[in-house]
């Protein structure tokens, strides 16, 4: 079987799913090409186990000072470009399409008639999990951004639908720093990151940042360029991580026990979305600004007990390998009865999942 991986590149999380499972792929000895899009090529970082894989510039998003600029962004992208590439991407050679949220792949195997299989957190939106700022524009989105003959969602729990459990990979724990804190707020403005941080000088904040350092940045702050093998080495030795509502980021936290405080990138349905699942499932505090009493109440708290999400790369590679495509039910719930999740999270959901179906049931 030969795959073309279509991966959007706006954001790390993407990647960091795409890692994970190019790893299980290679170890099943399957052909993949990868193809990026969404990112100037120069702005993607390690990205060797990609092998010799190709990017286009594809559809994006455009942020001022922690929020979408919708002009900025229509301005920056070209349907009449992405309309060219998909019709120039030729797919011929292709068993099969594998898209992550990645538009240009999927409209071409849509086009082409070869089978396109999504993977994202954003297929499990389609379903009627934890939503802020829904409307009939973002299901449409949902739908028909990255269309696939088959969407495999994943999310920190099933919510009772044909969910998979995140795709993590972390290093092995370090020895915990109580002091520090590990800072990714890409978003945000390095100005207002550094007055955010300025005060609790009793604590050290690694900040990773493709800004440059602020002047007059204070001892306690340590800023870094991204890189990816340090932000894994500061990961596993914080406390607590501060960072916008991205999924991946979120997981990795859960996964190592991180107290996690997150400032969604306002405007972005998905984020918020996921600010709501986080706060059903009293998984990590937010803000919905740079609050500097909110940072004071989050640092006191106490870090949570790891979550165990189990290999999900290894076992999808597997059930794609076996072309039984037509229902992935149970293989999401082989893969859940690997994990272990707080009592908390399960009367919670279990609350949200009869409040839904009261929502769906006929009136009487």
């Amino acid at each position: 079987m030969r795959i073309l991986y279509g991966v959007q590149g706006t954001g790390n999380g993407h990647l960091s799913r795409a890692r994970v499972m190019a790893k299980a792929l290679a170890e099943h000895h399957v052909e993949v090409d990868y193809l990026f899009s969404g990112r100037a090529a120069d702005k993607y970082f390690d990205m060797a186990t990609f092998g010799d894989f190709r990017t286009l510039p594809g559809l994006s998003f455009v942020t001022r000072n922690g929020r979408v600029n919708i002009a900025a962004t229509v301005k920056e992208n070209s349907l009449i470009g992405l309309w060219k590439d998909i019709r120039q991407l030729d797919l011929s050679d292709y068993d099969l399409v594998l898209n992550d949220f990645e538009p240009i792949s999927a409209w071409a195997a849509k086009r082409q008639g070869v089978k396109c299989i999504s993977i994202s957190h954003q297929a499990a939106l389609r379903y009627p999990v934890p939503k802020v700022g829904n409307s009939w524009f973002n299901d449409w989105l949902l739908e028909n951004f990255a269309p696939a003959d088959l969407a495999l969602g994943c999310h920190w729990h099933h919510f009772g639908y044909p969910i998979l459990p995140p795709f993590v990979e972390v290093d092995n724990q370090e020895k915990l720093h109580a002091d520090e804190i590990l800072v990714y707020l890409p978003f945000e403005s390095p100005k207002a990151i550094a007055q955010l941080l300025t005060p609790f000088s009793q604590y050290q904040f690694h900040v990773y940042h493709a800004a440059p350092v602020p002047h007059k940045l204070p001892a306690h702050i340590h800023w870094h360029g991204f890189n990816r093998d340090g932000f894994k080495r500061a990961m596993g030795r914080c406390s607590g991580v501060i960072g916008n509502a991205g999924f991946e980021l979120a997981s990795e936290a859960m996964t190592l026990g991180k107290k996690l405080l997150v400032k969604p990138l306002m405007g972005q349905f998905e984020q918020l979305s996921n600010v709501a699942a986080l706060e059903l499932l009293a998984a990590a505090d937010h803000m919905h600004y740079l609050d500097s009493e909110a940072l004071k109440r989050w640092l006191k708290r106490s870090n949570p007990q790891p979550i165990h999400y189990p290999d999900v790369g290894d076992m999808l590679v597997r059930w794609i390998l076996a072309k039984d495509w037509r229902d992935p039910q149970a293989l999401c719930q082989a893969l859940w009865q690997k994990v272990v999740l707080p009592d908390s999270w399960t009367s919670k959901r279990d609350n949200y999942a009869l409040g839904e179906a009261i929502k769906r049931s006929p009136a009487r």
